[in-house]
């Protein structure tokens, strides 16, 4: 998606990690991990262009929803 600053949380990461390993699923898996954590988010994208979003363990873990950070023009 276009102008969207996508960052991760250091926890967030680990959390990541931690899924693939559990699950066994190697680096492939990774991919499955992020896809299902931010599925609802990819669709949303398009109205944050300019914006930031941050991935944090609440994403990846309880399937909360990511911080959006507006930016002030597209505000």
């Amino acid at each position: 998606i276009d102008n969207v600053e996508l960052t991760f949380e250091e926890d967030a990461l680990k959390a990541i990690a931690t899924k693939s390993i559990k699950g066994k699923t190697g680096a492939r898996g990774l991919r499955a991990i992020l896809e299902e954590s931010m599925i609802d988010t990819m669709f949303e994208l398009p109205e944050y262009s300019g914006s930031k979003v941050i991935i944090t363990k609440d994403v990846i873990v309880n399937k909360k929803q990511p911080l959006f950070i507006k930016n002030k023009k597209t505000a």
